[in-house]
């Protein structure tokens, strides 16, 4: 017997804890992140103590009493959602329930715990969102409220633009009652799995069935020949949706069949009833073995997937005219976006076509790509966006969706798709590894000169989002300053390996990783700080950027270096560097946000797709229309996205929503305030009424033969300061941002601070391993900053003298943040030894991994 949250339960078996609370007392507060209990997402008190359900067998908890975020007190319940709001704790929430359940574990023993004493009790939970700043404040808030009987403010109603406003959705997440895609069941769910490519690249002989149909609990095996159009793909269709007998593999991801059972637990047995023979073949693992004159193709159309140049200027001579050239190779590693949430959907029929719940960054992406892959009409298939347990790029593309659609379509019954961490690192995209062989140069007082760049990217085996990557790398390359003479040349490159697409950053991060570091030896030749040369070139309103792209009143780089200033040069081992991103797709690139407000049962429901992967955009919509029409925060409802009610707001990606989407609620609310004034502020008078605005962002083509063509909407800009203690370890890293006009403060400042650890990571302790195409990372040994190694990092919001024209002056902050903090923490290692660190992982670092 067990006792669960005050009731007692009679169980025996050796059943996990976590199936038994997830399955039999349907308690989904407990989250399964990566069933090797390495994450926390998990974290239950057993008898007091905190510790993680997916480990944990019932056979031996006989007498102990279980504790869930579902059995606190009112109290309790009250002042964790209060004091995580309020600190800005909760960004995508898929950790938060594990997180409190560790923080009641230390305050119901130390109700005054230091920060030291917070950061050891939550270092078994990982948090990908949030960097553990404000998660650890929440926890610092909620100590002292729990000592007293203090009564708890009430929520503003009225908030002003950058107002600490609590998040709309933090008290769901917070408290485990909404929903992720893995958190609900329906009557009648089969469960389906695929079995993936025993190696990268093998011809498929044969795929032998029989057995597997065998088993009593096998309801259908789909194989290749029973998808009726068997690519998918987010920008053109070259993923298999199952490799067809015959056919070749591209990477351990590709799906040889799929299973659907009655049980989730006889999908392993079935999947290994299914006998599959293969003919070997050599696996191109690097993009330099792919650009062989005899290598094999990996696709019909060639192994180089796209090729970039940008050109402007006469760069042969500028750089003969420089005072100061250097020239290095850089290499960036992959990276694993680690989302806490696994990727998961469910499928159900729906008349003639599917309805799919799931977790992603665009719902009409995946219902044109289901549509497509079934021969249906867009409509036959309604999507559905739950919760996000976070993104960062890596659920842009298709993963269990597309398998639960068809698997539901074939058999006509709700189908439950869900990755175990494992197979979610091997299946996904990932950062792109770039090759960068970079030359920067800059006249005698450190005025920069001309930059000339060749790139190559591992794009793994599918397309994903690698050109649009490697577009944004080259466009971006050259860096936040004022000079025109650049030359850049880029080749995504098609291998074995796992496809690498959109992550955070988008390209940015590595090249910006070249150019900052090249800065820092051209400082050192001039005989000028490496801040006073970011200084020297910063681009200021009205002046020209690298790409021609003239920079509006808005931008804020030289305010961000001045805030930096003395934070850098009064500290003995600081490093420095700069970044920038735009706002929305751009390029020429149609780019349309949408909302809908529709006044139903007098209030006001806004609707749009834009996705809220822990970024906050649903609470920067509602703050954006609360400071637009005046009316209180209680009038307004965010329905989730839903493609057959909520408009396309275009995909959450390139720091485009809170721009884009922030300005079309805007437009939308304007509407609704000029009916409101109409009928005296009298909302019942507007029953059934809809207020639709759209924004488009109006850009030029790359190549365009304007002077200064307009490449996109706006950009952000940033500055971080890296300082290292005694030991070298990091100190500190202060994040200094210029994203416009800040809607929410919290989530402004929880993005930076996310995003800065997140890079340290990629810097310093992550190190995402492939070896001949096969994944050798384990989820546990990644590297994934804890809360013990996680620096402090301060987060500083600027603005330049002007305000942008849209969103009330807002811009992306997102992928900003994690842009500058490999080149801030490079630099300032290089100013402590003088020895350039020009890979990563950084090496000899006190966080090297030892062989």
């Amino acid at each position: 017997m067990i006792t669960v949250n005050g009731k007692e339960y009679q169980v025996s078996g050796d059943k996990r804890l976590i199936d038994f609370l997830r399955d039999d007392l349907e308690i989904t507060s407990v989250k399964e992140g990566c069933s090797t209990g390495a994450c926390g997402t998990c974290m239950v008190l057993i008898d007091g103590k905190a510790k993680q359900a997916c480990t944990q067998k019932l056979a031996k908890l006989d007498g102990s009493t279980i504790l869930t975020v579902d059995g606190l007190s009112d109290r309790e319940k009250d002042v964790y959602v209060y004091a995580f709001s309020e600190a800005g704790a909760v960004q995508c929430g898929f950790c938060i329930p594990g997180m409190v359940i560790s923080a009641k574990g230390l305050l119901d023993v130390n109700p005054d715990p230091t920060e030291d004493d917070i950061r050891q009790a939550i270092n078994r939970n990982i948090c990908r969102c949030t960097g553990y700043v404000k998660i650890i404040e929440g926890i610092q808030l909620a100590a002292k409220l729990l000592q007293s009987d203090q009564e708890l403010p009430k929520a503003d109603q009225h908030p002003k633009l950058a107002s600490s406003f609590h998040r709309i959705d933090a008290k769901e997440k917070i408290l485990g009652t909404g929903k992720f895609a893995d958190d609900f069941t329906v009557e009648g769910q089969l469960y389906a799995k695929a079995l993936r490519s025993k190696y990268p690249r093998a011809r498929v002989l044969k795929i032998d069935i029989e057995q597997a149909k065998a088993h009593p609990d096998t309801v259908k095996i789909a194989l290749a020949e029973d998808v009726p159009f068997n690519k998918h793909g987010h920008l053109f269709p070259d993923w298999d949706v199952i490799i067809k007998q015959g056919d070749i593999t591209r990477y351990l991801g590709d799906a040889i069949a799929i299973v659907a059972a009655t049980k989730k637990e006889s999908l392993d047995e079935i999947l290994d009833l299914i006998e599959v023979d293969y003919e070997e073949l050599e696996v191109m693992d690097t993009p330099f073995k792919s650009l062989r004159s005899d290598a094999p193709l990996i696709h019909p159309n060639g192994n180089i997937l796209r090729r970039e140049v940008l050109r402007l200027g006469n760069v042969d001579v500028a750089l003969r005219e420089s005072k100061h050239v250097v020239t290095r190779k850089y290499f960036t590693n992959h990276q694993e976006h680690a989302f806490m949430e696994p990727e998961s959907a469910l499928a159900m029929p729906y008349g003639d076509g599917v309805e799919v719940y799931t977790a992603s960054q665009s719902i009409f992406d995946e219902q044109r790509e289901i549509a497509r892959m079934l021969k249906l009409d867009n409509e036959q298939v309604r999507t559905h966006s739950m919760l996000v347990g976070g993104g960062f790029g890596g659920k842009e593309d298709m993963s269990v969706q597309h398998h639960a659609a068809l698997m539901a379509w074939l058999t006509k019954r709700p189908v439950r798709v869900t990755l175990s961490r494992a197979e979610s690192m091997i299946v996904h995209p990932k950062k792109h590894p770039a090759h960068i062989e970079m030359t920067t140069a800059c006249d005698e007082d450190g005025k920069l000169t001309a930059m000339r760049a060749t790139v190559i990217t591992d794009t793994g085996a599918y397309a994903s989002l690698g050109g649009p990557v490697l577009q944004r790398l080259c466009t971006h390359a050259a860096g936040p300053y004022n000079y025109q003479n650049i030359d850049v040349i880029g080749m995504a490159v098609l291998t074995n390996n796992p496809p690498c697409g959109a992550f955070r950053g988008f390209g940015v991060s590595q090249s910006i990783f070249a150019t900052e570091s090249n800065l820092n030896l051209l400082a050192k030749e001039v005989g000028i700080s490496p801040w006073e040369i970011r200084y020297r070139n910063a681009i200021r309103p009205g002046q020209v950027l690298p790409n021609g792209q003239i920079a509006d009143d808005s931008v804020g780089l030289v305010e961000c270096l001045e805030a930096a200033k003395e934070i850098y040069e009064s500290h003995p081992r600081a490093g420095i560097a700069a970044g920038w991103k735009n706002s929305g797709l751009g390029v020429g690139i149609p780019d349309t946000s949408r909302v809908n407000l529709l006044i139903e049962d007098g209030k006001v429901h806004l609707q749009t797709s834009a996705a809220c992967m822990g970024q906050g955009m649903a609470t920067v919509s509602h703050q954006v229309l609360i400071e637009t029409t005046g009316l209180p925060s209680e009038m307004i409802i965010n329905e989730p996205p839903d493609s057959h009610r909520t408009p396309n707001a275009g995909t959450t990606t390139a720091s485009r929503q809170t721009l884009f989407t922030g300005e079309a609620t805007r437009l939308a609310g304007e509407k609704l305030k000029a009916a409101l004034d109409e009928v005296g502020g009298d909302i019942t008078q507007l029953e059934g009424e809809n207020y639709y605005a759209e924004f488009l962002g109006v850009t030029d083509p790359m190549g365009s033969n304007k002077e200064h063509p307009v490449s996109h909407v706006n950009y952000s800009y940033a500055v971080q300061v890296c300082l290292l203690d005694e030991d070298l370890m990091v100190e500190k890293i202060v994040s200094i941002n210029d994203i416009g006009q800040v809607i929410n403060q919290p989530s402004a400042e929880g993005q930076i601070e996310g995003g800065a650890i997140m890079s340290f990571g990629w810097a310093l302790t992550e190190d995402f391993k492939v070896e001949e195409g096969h994944v050798k990372s384990k989820y546990a040994t990644l590297g994934i900053p804890r809360a013990k190694q996680a620096p402090p990092v301060e987060a500083i919001l600027v603005r330049g003298p002007g305000t942008a024209p849209q969103a009330y002056g807002a811009k992306g902050v997102g992928e900003l943040s994690v842009i500058p903090t490999a080149p801030a923490i490079a630099g300032a290692y290089y100013g402590v030894d003088g020895i350039e660190r020009n890979s990563l992982p950084l090496q000899s670092t006190p966080y090297t991994k030892k062989k």
